[in-house]
């Protein structure tokens, strides 16, 4: 007589079923933290092929794009609750599980889908990607997680306000303590206005589109659009706002250039320089760091509508072709060169107005570019700073007597603006150039909270813009 147990019969293997929504997700995550790529460049042709492929509709997209969005958003908040639920620290996860957990804590923490439907898609989303001993691993991890809510997760992770206020801000509103130490010193203020330019950061933006003079309309995108899903821009005259969202890529004026998608803070930029008076001639302006076009285009709508010519100047021959394409079509006559604004191939006082949209930290655009926050670094400013005044002093040179340069960093940092331009003019780091600011703030009218001037800076939680900063100088000898 046999004695030994009876075995039972194996568990059939169950292949891991592939959720196309969190994969793409994923995929998207993988390219932002892999290729140093921006989610707003990767994730359009992905959701597109997978519309193509007929996997996905319109509530399939905007899932997708939540958990891309949100996820990066919120990374460091999600960083700090992963981290009080492991035993090692945050550093030795490796990357793509740390990215399956992060968007699983978003699902669970900063969506409604229910408990057990967010631990359940992101651990079947670790089998399929990550194998199944590290998917049990994230199922601990999320069970852990789903214990408490947001509000009670933050009380548990982020040090108390009185006893590091930055640190506090940094955690429950996910930011670098760097950026926000940096950004409420060009808030200023107490601690209200900074937790409200922190929270603006962190919401989904509007898409605004524009309405290059001449060549279109706002009541023309408005009737395209719809009346239910437009809504009228609140300071440019050529801005309108997408109520719901959707595609502009689907719009006639859009396809054909005569409209684009354009932030409502850019669009005041370029019409507060066409708007400064000059005197005596008016047909040369310039834009000097073009790429990617959308204040060239709109500059050379307006230069367009008054017989002057622009030329849109950009360093990198890939970005050359954007301004190229943005352009295409303008009525106007205009030129685009690929050239390098710090050794420039024009003469010194040839132009009549000039915009210098410098390269910069991008910390004015984390509403759109989340990831940003992530991948910039306090020493960053470094290398970004000599090259601002470089192009500052060479606008000027290249503006007559009598003409306006305007300098724009879609930045707040202190380093990037204000006291870029306070040292060009003083000579610090190079030879003072004779100029004069120009006050800015009645160039943007009925824009409220512009500050003290003479130069602007727009804010997110007060203006509904990117952080676009505007320094407006008239050369005098």
């Amino acid at each position: 007589m046999n004695d030994q147990p009876r075995r039972r019969p194996a568990k059939p293997h169950r292949r891991p079923k592939k959720d196309s929504v969190r994969f793409l997700a994923f995929e998207a995550l993988r390219a932002v933290d892999e290729r140093d790529a921006y989610a707003n460049l990767v994730l359009p042709p992905l959701l597109k092929k997978a519309r193509a492929k007929g996997d996905f509709d319109g509530r399939d997209a905007a899932l997708a794009t939540e958990l891309v969005y949100g996820t990066l958003r919120r990374q460091g908040t999600y960083d700090a609750i992963v981290a009080a639920c492991i035993d090692r620290p945050l550093r030795e996860v490796d990357p793509p599980v740390l990215d399956v957990l992060n968007m699983g804590v978003h699902q669970l923490l900063g969506t409604r889908i229910p408990t057990h439907a967010a631990v359940s898609a992101s651990v079947e989303l670790a089998r399929v990607v990550l194998g199944e001993g590290r998917a049990k691993f994230v199922n601990a991890v999320l069970r852990k997680v789903s214990a408490h809510d947001l509000d009670g997760w933050v009380e548990k992770v982020a040090p108390p306000y009185e006893e590091d206020a930055e640190d506090h801000l940094a955690v429950v509103h996910s930011h670098p303590r760097w950026v926000v130490s940096a950004l409420w010193d060009a808030l200023g203020g107490g601690r209200a206005g900074i937790e409200d330019l922190l929270e603006a950061d962190n919401e989904r933006p509007e898409v605004t589109l524009v309405a290059r003079p001449g060549r279109s309309t706002t009541e023309e995108l408005v009737k395209a659009l719809g009346d239910e899903n437009a809504l009228p821009g609140r300071w440019s005259p050529y801005a309108v706002r997408m109520a719901e969202g959707g595609e502009p890529g689907a719009l006639t004026a859009v396809q054909e250039g005569r409209a684009g998608v354009q932030d409502e803070g850019s669009q005041l930029v370029a019409a507060a320089l066409a708007a400064v008076p000059v005197e005596g001639r008016d047909t040369r302006w310039l834009d000097g760091c073009a790429g990617p076009g959308g204040k060239a285009a709109l500059l050379a709508a307006l230069a367009a509508e008054r017989g002057a010519t622009l030329l849109a100047a950009e360093k990198q021959p890939h970005r050359a072709r954007l301004v190229e394409r943005a352009l295409a079509g303008n009525p106007g006559p205009y030129q685009v060169i690929t050239a390098d604004g710090t050794r420039p191939p024009w003469l010194p006082g040839t132009f009549d107005r000039i915009l210098m949209d410098v390269p910069c930290s991008g910390l004015g655009a984390l509403r759109r570019r989340p990831e940003a926050r992530w991948r910039r670094r306090a020493e960053d400013l470094e290398t970004f700073s000599p090259l601002q005044r470089a192009l500052l002093r060479e606008a000027l040179r290249a503006v007559r007597v009598g003409g306006v340069v305007g300098y724009a960093t879609c930045s707040p940092h202190l380093a990037e603006t204000r006291v870029v331009v306070e040292d060009v003019l003083k000579g610090r780091g190079g030879e003072p150039v004779e100029a004069e600011w120009v006050d800015a703030r009645p160039l943007m009218p009925g824009v409220p909270a512009l500050g003290d001037g003479p130069d602007v800076q727009l804010w997110p939680h007060l203006h509904g813009t990117d952080a676009m900063y505007l320094a407006l100088l008239r050369r005098t000898g």
